[in-house]
Order: C-alpha cells, then sequence, then structure tokens
C-alpha cells in the first residue's frame, strides 16, 4: 500500500498537466517573442538587456521628428546590450531616399541589424518620397541594404482608416515581393483586448497564407487609463468599447491590463494547432521598457 500511495503522489492529474504545458507554451512564446523600447528609453537598454533572454528581438519605433542618426545610436546601444535590434521603417516619415539607404546599410553593416518592421507611418501625408510601405519595399532599398527579413503590421480588429480588402491586397502584394526578393516575411499583429480576434486572425492567416509566421501584439503591464489611451490612438476601440460595454467602465479595464489572460489564451491556440503559425508575441512596452521587461522575465 505504501508503495501505491508513494506512485500516486508522483503522478500529475490531468488537469495540472495540462496546467503547466500551457505555461510551457506561455514561455515558449515570450522567449521566441520581442518588446520594444522607446529610442527615448535609450538609457535603459542595459537594465532591459539584464532582464530578457539573450538576442531578444528588440523594436525601436520610430517617432515623429527622431532624427535617422538618433535611431542609429538606439540600435548601437541595443546591440551592444546583447539585443537584436529590428528598426521600425515608417514609409511617410522617411524625408529623404538616399539618406534612408545609407542609414539602413550602416545599420545592417555596422551593427547586424537583418530585419526591419515595415509600416506606412501614422502620417496624414507624406514627408517625403514614399506615400506607403509596399513602395519602400518596391524601391529594392532593403534587399540593397543587406536587409534579409521584413514584419509587416496585422490587424486583427482592423484598420482605423484602410478597408479589409485594401489590408489583404497590400498584403499579397508585400507577400509576393518579398518573395521575389528573397526576402523573409512575417507579421507582428496590433494588439487587442479581446484574445479570440487575434486567434482568429492567426487561423485565418493559417489558411491563406501558412508559411508566414505570426508575433501576436500583446498590451504590456501598463496603467488602465494610458492603456485606454494608447488603445484609441492604435485604432483597438472595438474591444476597448466591449470591455465598458460590461458594466464597469474603466473600472473593468483595470482587471484586464495584466496581459496573461491574453497569453493563455494565445498559448492554447498554439498549443492546439500543430504546427502552430503563432511563434512569439510582441509585447508593446508603451514607454515602460524595463517594467515590461521585468514583467516578461516573471511569465518566464
Amino acid at each position: 500500500m505504501e508503495a501505491s500511495g508513494s506512485s500516486t503522489n508522483r503522478m500529475s492529474s490531468p488537469a495540472s498537466a495540462t496546467e503547466q504545458g500551457l505555461q510551457a507554451r506561455i514561455s515558449e512564446l515570450l522567449v521566441q517573442g520581442s518588446v520594444e523600447i522607446s529610442p527615448r528609453e535609450l538609457h535603459r537598454a542595459s537594465s532591459v538587456a539584464a532582464l530578457l533572454p539573450s538576442n531578444t528581438c528588440v523594436y525601436i519605433p520610430s517617432l515623429p521628428g527622431l532624427p535617422l542618426s538618433r535611431t542609429l545610436e538606439a540600435i548601437a546601444a541595443l546591440r551592444a546590450a546583447g539585443l537584436d535590434a529590428v528598426p521600425h521603417v515608417s514609409a511617410r516619415r522617411v524625408l529623404h531616399e538616399a539618406e534612408f539607404r545609407t542609414f539602413l546599410k550602416a545599420a545592417v553593416s555596422q551593427h547586424g541589424v537583418h530585419r526591419v518592421l515595415l509600416l506606412g507611418g501614422d502620417e496624414p501625408k507624406a514627408k517625403g518620397p514614399f506615400n506607403d510601405s509596399l513602395q519602400i519595399l518596391q524601391s529594392g532599398m532593403l534587399v540593397d541594404s543587406g536587409i534579409r527579413e521584413i514584419g509587416v503590421a496585422g490587424y486583427p480588429e482592423g484598420h482605423p482608416r484602410i478597408s479589409a480588402t485594401a489590408l489583404i491586397e497590400a498584403f499579397e502584394k508585400k507577400r509576393r515581393l518579398a518573395r521575389d526578393q528573397g526576402l523573409g516575411i512575417y507579421v507582428v499583429t496590433q494588439f487587442s483586448f479581446a484574445p479570440n480576434r487575434v486567434v482568429e486572425y492567426c487561423a485565418g492567416l493559417a489558411r491563406t497564407a501558412p508559411e508566414v509566421s505570426v508575433y501576436a501584439g500583446v498590451a504590456g503591464p501598463t496603467d488602465p487609463v494610458a492603456l485606454a489611451r494608447y488603445a484609441q490612438r492604435c485604432g483597438v476601440s472595438a474591444s476597448l468599447r466591449a470591455l465598458r460595454n460590461l458594466g464597469s467602465g474603466i473600472a473593468r479595464l483595470v482587471t484586464n491590463s495584466d496581459p496573461h489572460d491574453q497569453l493563455v489564451a494565445l498559448a492554447r491556440y498554439s498549443l492546439l494547432r500543430e504546427p502552430s503559425n503563432l511563434v512569439g508575441v510582441h509585447i508593446y512596452s508603451f514607454g515602460g521598457a524595463v517594467r515590461t521587461a521585468s514583467w516578461i522575465r516573471e511569465q518566464i
């Protein structure tokens, strides 16, 4: 009887085994994922690096009016700290094509940049020669500079100013151009407060573009009021309204500002679909890179 009892104690219940599997997948999605750091937080690069796995992808957002020299400094600081720097390329914020080509070549040759996140840029009209990210890709400047892979944006809740049809057409054009130029391509999604929308988006891409990997955007832990402000700015107001319609207003948002529930839903999706096109999560830090990196470390 003693032997039998000892054996039973060593066995895990199905529920605990499932929980362990979910936690393991959450850790995997975080380790294989990415985070962002504002160039204004450049002085915190070493603190962020100390909290994250070596060579974690760290994205550098494009800020209005930020000189390319400052972005290059951020890339250098992240690389020196042992992180994999991924700059945003915002088409409408490119002032001069020749200057931008020089920047890209320096980022690749001097600091080992090998991928960029290709975006249109939140500007009412272009500040230079490029009106959208497709034109950047068509120019050939990315492959000419030595970039090997591009990230493109995905919108589980749609885009506030671009129709669903236009988004699909643009994605297919980028996919074809990337293939023709020998570039890898993956998707980084906008964050959402509705995990089911992100899961549906990933499942849709798995059907239509099975070779394209997805990094699901997740809002990192932040002040709920600030989170609501970012949500409205980023066009995820549909799921924000859904939260508020639950009846508790902003108080309800407070309980949803921790990303753990989002991670659980994404982990379940990737476990049910093997092989999964969801390979990692991208954590939006909203100017709190150290706080976000600390949270990631705790989750892992």
